[in-house]
C-alpha cells in the first residue's frame, strides 16, 4: 500500500489531505485557542491539552444564536481552562465569549469530561482533574456549581492523568493518578478530613481494589491498585459500559469486567509504557499506542494482539476509531467466514503523535481474522513479509457484551444510603467581574509522588529477543538478535483459567510474555502501515476527537482545530454512517 507521508522541515505543516473518501481540509475559521496564545516551551506546564466536546439535549441554552449552540466544548492549556460554544464547520469560532473561563494557581487541570447522563438543555456537569491531585466538579453553563474532592490531598497526591464519569450513572466518576492507582467517587459524598484507611476488598493477578475502612460510607468509594503501581496514562470503557480497558506505564494494557471486578485480558509492549487506548465502535477490539511508536490491535473475544500498525515516527498520544467510516468490502467467503451471517467490515482508525503527524489506518477482516490472513498482503508492511499465515494460537473466549448491564450496581449499594451532604472540602469559587475563576490551592511542601516506572533491565533484556527488522528512518534503532526459542508461547496459560484471586508474577518478568499472544513476535503478527500520515502541527498532538461532519485535533501550544469531512459525494467504498451495534 502506498502511504502518504511526511518528511519534510518544520513548516511542512499540511491543511488538507486526500484519502479514498475524499478530501479533508482544516477549518481555519473555527480555530479555537486561548486568547494572544505564545508559542509552546516545555517550561510552561501544558504537558496535554485535552479536549473535551458535548452535544447538549435539543432546547434554548442560555446565549443560544444558532442551531450549532447546542455543542460545548472544554480544552485546557497551562493553568488555564475553557468552555465555548462549539459551532463546527458552519461558522467561525467566537473567542470573545467562552461560556466559562478559569485560571488557577499553584496547579494546572490536566483532564475533564462531561456528565452525559444528567445534562440538560441549560446544564452541564463538568469534572476536572489537576496536576496536584485534586478534583473539582463544576457547571460551567450555570456556574451554580462547585465541588471539590482530595482538596488537602488526602487520598493521593500524585498528577490526575484520566478522568471518566462511569457509563450510565448520573453520580459516579473515575479518577486515575500516576500512582497507579484509580479512585471511583460518588460526588454526593464527603472525602473527609483525614487520610483513608483502607482494606482490601478483592485481589487478582497483578491487581487489587480497596475499600475505605469508616463507619459511614465516604469517598473514594474504591480504591484499585493495579500493576507494581506505574503511571495509570488513560483508562476507556466499552460502548456497552461492562469492560473497562486501563494502559499504564509499565507497558499493559488490562481488561477488567467492570462490575465483577475481574482481569479478563491483557497485553504488552515490546518496550515503554502504553499511553492511549480506546474500543472499537463494536467493542470487538482495543486499540492501544504507546512508547514503542506502534499502533496495537488487541482482539477482546480472541484475548491476543492481532495487528501491530507501524508508522508514527515518536511516542503515540491518542489513538481514535472512526465510528462514522464503516467500509463494507466483499463478502467473505464461507470457508473463512467463522460467522456466515456477517460481511466482511474493516475500522477506520486514527492516530497522534509526538511527532507532529496524524496516521489514518483501514482495520480489515483480512487482517483482523486469521483464517484470511494470507490474503492481506497488499495491507501489510514490507517489513512482514515472513509473517506466518496462521497468526499466533490464542484462547478464543467469546464475551460479547450486554445491554442490560450493571454498571455501579456495587458502587450504588456501597454509596447510595450516604448521598446527602456535600464534600467537606468543597468550596464554591467565587467569580469576578472579568469572568475568571481562581483557585487557590496551596501544596506545601509536599511533592507529586514520582510515578512508576519499567525496571531498568527490561530494554537491555528485550535486546536478546526478536523485534523484526525496523525502517531506517525510524526515530529509534536497534541492532538485536533473533531467539529462536519459542516455547513460552505454548505454555501460555490462559487468563480466564486463573482463579480470581490467586496472585501471579504477572509484571515480575515481562520479557518472558514476548512470544505469547499477550505480546507476539513483531514478525509473528501483521505489520500495517497507514492509509495516510500526515503532519498537522507544529507541536506535539495531544488531542484527537471524530464526529460525523469533522474531527478535532489540539496541539501542546493550546491550538485545537476542526477539520471538515470529504463530502457525502465522494466516490469511494466508505459511508459515514454511524456503526450498528444492535447485532
Amino acid at each position: 500500500m502506498a502511504v502518504q507521508s511526511d518528511s519534510g522541515g518544520k513548516d511542512d505543516v499540511k491543511t488538507q489531505f486526500v484519502t479514498r473518501e475524499g478530501t479533508y481540509r482544516l477549518m481555519t475559521l473555527s480555530e479555537y485557542s486561548r486568547p494572544n496564545r505564545v508559542g509552546y516551551t516545555s517550561g510552561s506546564g501544558s504537558t496535554h491539552v485535552r479536549v473535551s466536546l458535548v452535544t447538549l439535549p435539543p432546547g434554548a441554552a442560555p446565549g443560544s444564536d444558532g442551531p450549532t449552540s447546542e455543542d460545548r466544548i472544554c480544552f485546557n492549556h497551562g493553568k488555564e481552562l475553557y468552555v465555548y460554544v462549539y459551532k463546527g464547520i458552519k461558522k467561525a469560532a467566537d473567542l470573545t465569549k467562552p461560556v466559562d473561563k478559569k485560571m488557577y494557581k499553584g496547579t494546572n487541570p490536566t483532564c475533564h469530561d462531561f456528565n452525559t447522563v444528567t445534562m440538560t438543555p441549560d446544564s452541564v456537569s463538568l469534572v476536572i482533574g489537576f496536576s496536584t491531585g485534586q478534583i473539582q466538579l463544576i457547571d460551567p453553563i450555570k456556574k451554580e456549581l462547585s465541588k471539590l474532592y482530595n482538596e488537602e490531598r488526602l487520598i493521593d497526591k500524585s498528577r490526575v492523568t484520566c478522568m471518566k464519569w462511569v457509563p450510565g450513572s448520573s453520580n459516579l466518576f473515575i479518577a486515575a493518578h500516576a500512582s497507579g492507582q484509580l479512585y471511583v467517587y460518588n460526588e454526593e459524598l464527603n472525602c473527609g478530613t483525614t487520610t483513608p484507611q483502607y482494606q482490601l476488598f478483592k485481589h487478582g493477578d497483578g491487581y487489587s481494589i480497596h475499600t475505605c475502612r469508616t463507619k459511614s460510607t465516604r469517598n473514594p468509594l474504591y480504591r484499585w491498585v493495579i500493576g507494581a503501581e506505574s503511571c495509570i496514562n488513560e483508562f476507556a470503557f466499552s460502548p456497552c459500559g461492562t469492560n473497562l480497558a486501563v494502559v499504564s506505564q509499565d507497558g499493559f494494557l488490562r481488561c477488567f469486567h467492570y462490575d465483577t471486578m475481574e482481569l479478563v485480558g491483557r497485553a504488552r509492549s515490546y518496550f515503554g509504557g502504553f499511553l492511549c487506548v480506546c474500543w472499537s465502535p463494536d467493542g470487538k477490539y482495543v486499540v492501544v499506542g504507546g512508547e514503542d511508536d506502534l499502533v496495537t490491535v488487541w482482539s477482546f473475544s480472541e484475548r491476543r494482539v492481532v495487528a501491530r500498525g507501524q508508522g508514527h515516527r515518536s511516542w503515540v498520544s491518542v489513538v481514535a476509531f472512526d465510528p462514522y467510516i464503516v467500509s463494507l468490502g466483499e463478502p467473505a467467503t464461507e470457508d473463512t467466514r467463522e460467522d456466515k451471517s456477517e460481511s466482511a467490515q474493516s475500522y477506520r482508525l486514527g492516530s497522534v503523535s509526538q511527532d507532529t503527524q496524524l496516521c489514518f489506518w483501514d482495520l480489515t477482516e483480512d487482517v483482523l481474522k486469521p483464517a484470511v490472513r494470507a490474503r492481506a498482503s497488499t495491507h501489510l508492511s514490507p517489513n512482514s513479509n515472513n509473517i506466518s499465515s496462521n497468526g499466533i494460537p490464542g484462547t478464543k473466549v467469546h464475551q460479547k457484551c450486554t445491554k442490560n448491564n450493571k454498571i455501579g450496581h456495587k458502587h450504588a449499594e456501597l454509596g447510595g444510603n450516604n448521598a446527602a451532604g456535600e464534600p467537606s472540602g468543597a468550596k464554591a469559587a467565587k467569580s469576578k467581574s472579568n469572568n475568571i475563576s481562581t483557585l487557590n490551592i496551596n501544596v506545601g511542601k509536599a511533592k507529586e509522588e514520582a510515578s512508576g516506572s519499567l525496571g531498568v533491565n527490561f530494554t537491555q533484556r528485550l535486546a536478546a529477543l526478536s523485534f523484526g527488522e525496523r525502517r531506517s528512518d525510524h526515530r529509534r534503532n536497534f541492532s538485536l538478535t533473533k531467539s529462536t526459542d519459542k516455547s513460552s508461547a505454548a505454555n501460555t496459560v490462559a487468563l480466564r483459567g486463573k482463579s480470581a484471586g490467586a496472585q501471579t508474577n504477572d509484571s515480575c518478568d515481562p520479557v518472558k510474555l514476548i512470544g505469547t499472544p499477550s505480546c507476539p513476535r513483531f514478525d509473528e503478527c501483521p505489520v500495517l502501515e497507514p492509509l495516510v500520515c500526515k503532519k498537522i502541527a507544529h507541536e506535539r498532538l495531544t488531542a484527537l476527537l471524530f464526529r460525523s461532519e469533522y474531527f478535532i485535533t489540539a496541539c501542546a501550544d493550546g491550538c485545537v482545530n476542526t477539520w471538515s469531512r470529504p463530502l457525502r459525494s465522494a466516490p469511494g467504498p466508505t459511508r459515514r454512517d454511524r456503526v450498528d451495534l444492535t447485532d
